[in-house]
């Protein structure tokens, strides 16, 4: 749900704010920035976040990246003040006070009806425009002037008198006109959810509004629709996406939670001025200038350490006295003791200097190192063959093949079948009429949600039981997928996109010869999402994709299957 954060003083129950958090002010004409100043997060067990700032001015529209377990979600719950009760923070925010944060998963009530959602979210603009006309009758009073200015103002920064007309539009663009009313959230799908929480910002038009994840679940159709209202908000926009296509789009700026030590300028900044295809060679640089600067400082410092080691040949005349000349000899050798302690002292300054200013090393990159499937199948016949195949309410297809080692995407728009037409393939669900034949001898499937059986138990231990029995499955620190510090961490303290790469390493550690992957791209970084596509280019075994990334399908070249709704 597009959850509203509370004034200054008063949170949602169980949530933490940052040290003196406070409201926006707005004054006449103008909307208040979100400033972010020296803002972190950690739990009993780890920090997420360390003295981050952010500036999101309005008009601007900031996109958060990093590697998974970075902290964006962790950032835009904190502003929000949606953090749980157990996390520590210190820091300041000051947000306007309509602030509102669309979270992964939105939170309606499983029993409100789709009208009783939309009508929450007009409530307080229709009583925005009553309490204008009832003020009006105060004006030219002591109070009354400026009581009337603050609803007047409040009124006409959400176009409250548009609201009702703004409300049926946007549910009309985002195909939710068809829904009965009183249809109640719980029967909803994820594509649904997600395009009524997307209907109530619309309506409401917050002055700063933060996203994350938002087009996860989203065809098309409804991505185009949030592109141009994104496009068009003139408050301040935070979001944290995986969409590569979104960033370029809509993002006029975009802040990298796990720039390194240069930052992205070569100074420690975070920020850079553009969208994602612009940084992805300006963060490969930085990356590189950062690995650069650290070899020429170490070189510099096993110099200086060296120099501190000197010994007095490097100073001395080198040779020894003759019987005439022992007193000059004795004298120039305490000239030369002097010279060398001055320049051990000198040089062993120049070293603490050294090691105080020089950057950390460069950790080693998470890069993903394993084989998505095992060689293509030897079998003469299809791995998948369908006919004539339905599930009541969700798919029908009247004919499906997928030979040995062919790579076949799955498209269409929400309520097409697609999830349903991978879980038919893995077994997880069953067809209700036709004929389906699955004849590869391994089959593994990569959900949208991987199940996660006991949240206490760490991801290495979890992925231990997922692969026991496996012929030469893969250690997990050998496939690239999960930084050795988080193998220890709890699967519940995982992000989402930290617990799709664990459900991914189970999933490709069977060495499948055929992989479902269902939006394999949703949650994980951006960098492992061009990763996986080059590994899928490559990949021997037979492959089955389901995906809304038009980052990814604007560059398939396979065969493709598009299906339509039921």
């Amino acid at each position: 749900m597009a959850a509203r954060t509370t004034p200054s003083g008063s949170r949602p129950s169980g949530a933490r704010s940052p040290g003196n958090r406070s409201s926006g002010t707005r004054s006449s004409g103008t909307l208040a920035p979100l400033v972010v100043t020296g803002l972190s997060v950690g739990y009993p067990d780890r920090a997420v976040l360390t003295g981050v700032d952010l500036l999101a001015q309005p008009g601007r529209r900031i996109g958060l990246v990093g590697e998974n377990g970075a902290g964006k979600s962790t950032l835009l719950r904190a502003v929000a003040g949606r953090l749980p009760a157990r996390a520590r923070t210190s820091g300041t925010v000051s947000a306007p006070d309509d602030l509102v944060l669309l979270g992964q998963e939105p939170p309606f009530a499983d029993t409100a009806s789709v009208a009783d959602v939309l009508l929450m979210a007009l409530a307080p603009l229709r009583a925005a425009v009553a309490d204008v006309e009832r003020l009006a009758g105060h004006v030219g009073t002591e109070d009354g002037d400026a009581a009337y200015g603050r609803a007047l103002e409040l009124a006409l920064a959400h176009d409250a008198w548009d609201a009702d007309r703004r409300a049926a539009l946007a549910a009309a663009r985002l195909g939710l006109d068809g829904l009965d009313a009183d249809r109640v959230v719980g029967t909803l799908s994820g594509g649904q959810r997600t395009r009524l929480a997307l209907a109530t910002i619309m309506t409401t038009r917050p002055t700063c509004l933060l996203l994350d994840e938002p087009t996860n679940h989203l065809d098309d159709d409804a991505i185009e629709v949030l592109t141009g209202f994104l496009q068009d908000l003139p408050g301040a926009v935070v979001l944290a996406s995986h969409d590569r296509v979104l960033l370029d789009d809509v993002c006029t700026d975009l802040v990298d939670l796990d720039a390194g030590a240069l930052g992205t300028d070569g100074s420690g900044g975070r920020r850079f001025g553009g969208g994602w295809s612009a940084y992805e060679a300006a963060r490969a640089d930085a990356r590189r200038r950062w690995e650069e600067t650290y070899a020429e400082q170490q070189d510099g410092i096993a110099r200086l350490r060296a120099a501190t080691r000197i010994g007095t040949g490097a100073v001395a005349h080198g040779r020894g006295p003759t019987d005439g000349d022992k007193f000059v000899h004795a004298f120039k050798g305490a000239r030369v003791e002097q010279t060398l302690a001055r320049r051990k002292r000198d040089a062993q300054r120049r070293l603490e200097a050294a090691e105080r200013e020089q950057v950390p090393k460069p950790p080693a990159r998470l890069t993903f190192r394993g084989r998505l499937t095992a060689g293509a199948s030897a079998s003469v016949g299809p791995l998948v063959r369908a006919r004539d195949l339905e599930v009541a309410g969700r798919l029908r297809l009247d004919r499906l093949d997928v030979a040995a080692g062919e790579h076949l995407l799955v498209t269409g728009p929400n309520g097409a079948g697609k999830s349903t037409l991978l879980g038919v393939l893995s077994g997880r669900l069953t067809a209700t009429a036709g004929a389906v034949e699955v004849s590869a001898r391994t089959v593994r499937e990569l959900t949208q949600d991987p199940d996660v059986v006991d949240p206490a138990r760490s991801a290495a231990a979890t992925y231990d039981d997922a692969v026991r029995g496996l012929p030469d499955a893969p250690a997990l620190r050998e496939l690239g997928l999960l930084h050795p510090r988080d193998h220890r961490t709890p699967v519940g303290g995982l992000s989402v996109g930290q617990r799709r790469r664990l459900g991914l390493a189970a999933a490709i550690a069977a060495g499948p010869d055929l992989l479902l992957l269902d939006e394999p791209t949703n949650h994980v970084s951006l960098a492992l999402a061009g990763e996986l596509e080059e590994a899928l280019a490559t990949s021997p075994g037979g492959v089955v994709l389901a995906s809304h990334d038009r980052w990814l399908r604007r560059r398939w070249d396979g065969p493709e299957l598009a299906l339509q709704p039921w």
